[in-house]
């Protein structure tokens, strides 16, 4: 159950991994050599046989193989940015009437259920990583806890790895709005809305300044906004805070 509590309040074993992260050279995600790599049948990170490693969690992946599999889910069909994710409304709906520290069975499963739903339509959401590492946790099964836990550290890592975050030059690359969200909700930061900078990159102002005087992180959209279909308005998902603050919606 400690490990429970870490994960539903501010992840507190989440930060001393990243901060590991942070003195490594930024990794710029390389379009051609990442569609390369993951192409290639040969290739140790061939995309077919990295998803089935992550979805099976017979063994670790290492943070290169969650490099290849967040980014790497661009050329794959079924990265489609702008579908509602009916089953993570469900999750956050369940979240709203759960006593994190006396959930019932059904919740918990509940919240299983939607889960593996709504990783169908987006596999690396860090709220559902997080949530079903709970649930899991919950139940006793301290097998798949740490399997959704790892997850949602490696994701979360290899985020980070792809810039600074700290300037319009080095954004952190994602694939989704709320992953941008959810990466800052882990690490404890209240934000405001995104504010758009250029045709690629977004700035997320914090309510209040860093402890190093950081006011905001910017992110790089483009991979999002090239899976824009025509006739579709821009309009953010709820996020769910890691500190049980209630959901917000962006729009």
């Amino acid at each position: 159950m400690r490990r429970i509590l870490t994960l539903i309040s501010l992840l507190a074993l989440l930060p001393t991994m990243l901060l590991a992260q942070e003195k490594m050279e930024p990794r710029v995600p390389d379009e051609e050599e990442i569609l390369r790599q993951t192409l290639a049948t040969q290739s140790p990170y061939y995309y077919t046989n990295l998803m089935l490693k992550y979805r099976n969690g017979t063994e670790p992946l290492s943070d290169d193989e969650y490099y290849y599999l967040y980014y790497g889910y661009f050329y794959d069909e079924g990265y489609r940015p702008f579908v509602e994710n009916r089953a993570l409304d469900n999750m956050l709906n369940v979240m709203t009437g759960i006593n994190p520290m006396q959930p019932t069975v059904g919740q918990l499963e509940a919240l299983i259920e939607n889960g593996v739903e709504a990783m169908e339509l987006d596999p690396f959401n860090p709220k559902v990583l997080n949530l079903m590492a709970y649930a899991y946790g919950g139940l006793g099964d301290k097998h798949r806890e740490e399997l959704y836990f790892n997850h949602l550290n490696g994701i979360l890592r290899a985020i980070e790895s792809s810039g600074t975050g700290l300037k319009e030059e080095s954004p952190w690359h994602i694939l989704m709005f709320s992953h941008a969200y959810d990466l800052l909700a882990s690490k404890g930061y209240i934000y405001q809305e995104s504010r758009i900078i250029s045709r690629t990159v977004e700035y997320i102002p914090l309510t209040k300044k860093t402890h190093d005087k950081i006011k905001g992180f910017y992110f790089d959209y483009s991979r999002i906004y090239r899976n824009k279909p025509e006739d579709v308005t821009f309009k953010r998902e709820r996020t769910w805070q890691f500190n049980n603050l209630k959901p917000r919606e962006y729009k």
